[in-house]
């Protein structure tokens, strides 16, 4: 395998402006042996893949899919951005059937532009190649009988990896000529440009400039040359550089001598020798983004409305509305050309101010987390989880008078990160999220669930007290099977008023998921195959957790004994068995016309 990789890198064309290399090895976990931006030389590569130690165990080849997609090819790890459009390929190689599903998150790679070559040996699932491969797959999957072969397969491969034309895809930016190497392409200008600092645009070349034309008055440029031009009484050479004067010259351009007429006074009038206006722009040659502007000294570029010139003036660049007014946007600003406009993050909606994202209707919630820390979580998809537990404090109006928000994490212990009553605003909260540290090992679901309803709803941990009726909610994180006993305390949680939500990713127990719920399920347990998808949950979240009517911040909370509590709770009441009872004449009704 190491040979395979050697002989790979060999073939590349390797550096910052040409090929990354990255490299990552998988079993039941992944390890990033390097990243992309780690090395720009073929020998640091080599000397890195000689030293790998196997890993053994599991074959998690969606896991490591998702890795590479959310992490790996990411522009921290040394990936281009995609507006530079390079392109994004991940060579599999693997040797068994995957332990994992890896379809769906196969299929998400390709649709973020990750092209994927799946390599299969000895006894390698070809069903689950093609299920990862790139279309067309007969270009895409290939299998090896053994790892005796795979060395000299690698050579037939690299073949197939560096023989595509990179000119022809869309996109590489070259402005005149994209020229086809080993695995890269590199951008050439026509005759008469040069390249610019991008290696992409290109910028004309003032041969006029250099001082060799030769021209005894005027030298005018034009694309790849230059030709001569005489003042006015002269014309040009055979040797078309100098000039001689016209044998027939035109009426002398010194100071006249003219009579007034009707008057006996002579003037003297000034008449001008001015050259013929000469459109530079015409030339071709100035390489402006957008406009061109012709002037006495020569072209001078300028920009449509909404653009600033750059230093090199010639190129143009939108300028950001965002850095050069008060915006006023809550969460996000985007400059577009003349105008900008306010982002909201996932799960929230832009108001009618066009400026603040909703929240949780200002709504009063005890919210407690409990994150699953077991080491099958990995250090990279916990990352994951606490950006996700971030996005949910995003749409909460966290305040000590609005919603207060607790985290547990759970592995083979429970460890309080922080209680309800620590922070007062949602900055504070995501930045104490940001801080926690992995656990590792087990899965003590039930010990968590207990842990939550003895201590982390207690008044002392800075829950209100059950007289002011503020909703208790549990939102509980899990990624596979719990080590205990989950039946006991997921009922107590419940019976205690606590409205509780299970979210389980890849290999969550659904039965398990479902006990901890509340009723009904279908609105109370979300489910992500995996880490990198969990944010399309955020929305049913946000539905499920905000209270549908909630007390507004400046509303006292009343407490239930109050007159005017007891006769909304009766109302509500009497409500509720009405149409209860309705539901009951209508369906012993249907029943009748059944039993007929």
């Amino acid at each position: 395998m190491r040979q395979f990789l050697v002989g790979l890198l060999r073939g590349l064309n390797v550096g910052p402006n040409a090929t990354r290399v990255g490299v990552i090895q998988y079993s039941s976990q992944v390890q990033s042996v390097f990243p992309l931006r780690a090395f720009s030389r073929r020998e640091d590569m080599e000397r890195a893949i000689r030293d790998l130690v196997p890993l053994a165990q599991g074959t998690m080849t969606g896991l490591a899919i998702q890795y590479a997609m959310n992490v790996a090819f990411s522009v921290a790890e040394g990936a281009r951005p995609p507006e530079e459009r390079v392109p994004r390929v991940a060579v599999i190689v693997t040797d068994g059937r995957p332990q994992d599903r890896v379809a769906e998150v196969a299929a998400q790679a390709r649709a973020r532009g990750i092209e994927i070559y799946a390599v299969g040996v000895q006894r390698a699932d070809v069903g689950s190649l093609r299920a990862m491969a790139s279309p067309p797959l007969d270009e895409h999957v290939f299998l090896v009988e053994s790892f005796d072969l795979i060395q000299e397969f690698g050579l037939q491969f690299q073949s197939r990896l560096c023989g595509k034309d990179q000119c022809a895809e869309p996109g590489h930016g070259c402005q005149h000529q994209c020229v086809n190497a080993l695995g890269t392409f590199h951008c050439t200008c026509n005759l008469g440009y040069k390249l610019a600092a991008d290696n992409k645009s290109c910028l004309a070349i003032d041969l006029c400039a250099e001082g060799t034309h030769g021209c005894e008055h005027h030298c005018v440029n034009s694309p790849g040359s230059y030709f001569c031009r005489c003042q006015i009484g002269f014309v040009l050479q055979q040797d078309q550089r100098s000039c001689r004067g016209e044998q027939h010259p035109r009426p002398p351009t010194t100071p006249w001598t003219v009579a007034s007429e009707g008057s006996n006074q002579r003037q003297h009038l000034a008449v001008s020798s001015l050259l013929p206006a000469i459109d530079y722009c015409s030339f071709g040659n100035h390489s402006c983004q957008h406009e061109c502007v012709s002037t006495p000294g020569g072209p001078r570029c300028h920009c449509r409305e909404g653009h600033d010139l750059q230093p090199d003036g010639r190129s143009c660049q939108v300028r950001d509305l965002c850095n050069g007014v008060d915006h006023g946007c809550e969460f996000q600003c985007v400059s577009e050309g003349l105008s900008y406009r306010c982002l909201c993050p996932e799960g929230r909606q832009l108001q009618a101010d066009g400026k603040s994202c909703d929240r949780c209707r200002e709504g009063h919630v005890d919210l407690v987390l409990l994150v699953d820390g077991s080491k099958s979580v990995r250090p990279q998809n916990f990352e994951l989880v606490k950006r996700f537990v971030n996005q949910i404090v995003d749409f909460l109006d966290v305040s000590p008078e609005g919603t207060r928000v607790g985290l547990v994490q759970f592995s083979s212990r429970v460890r309080t990160e922080f209680p309800l009553g620590r922070y007062g605003t949602a900055a504070e909260v995501k930045q104490a999220v940001l801080a926690v540290e992995y656990m590792e090992r087990g899965t003590m679901t039930g010990l968590a669930l207990r842990h939550m309803v003895e201590h982390s709803f207690s008044e002392a941990q800075g829950a209100r007290p059950r007289a002011l009726n503020v909703p208790r909610v549990g939102l509980v994180f899990t990624d596979g099977r719990s080590q205990d006993d989950i039946s006991v305390w997921a009922a107590r949680a419940k019976e205690e008023g606590i409205a509780m939500y299970a979210v389980g990713v890849g290999k969550a127990v659904e039965a398990e998921l479902r006990e901890i719920a509340s009723e009904p399920a279908e609105l109370h347990v979300s489910y992500a195959p995996d880490f990198g998808t969990m944010t399309h949950l955020l929305r049913n979240l946000r539905s499920s957790i905000c209270p549908e009517e909630g007390i507004s911040a400046g509303t006292e909370l009343r407490s239930p004994c109050e007159c005017e509590s007891l006769v909304e709770f009766q109302g509500r009441t009497l409500g509720a068995l009405e149409s209860l009872t309705l539901n009951h004449i209508l369906w012993g009704w249907w029943r009748g016309l059944e039993g007929k």
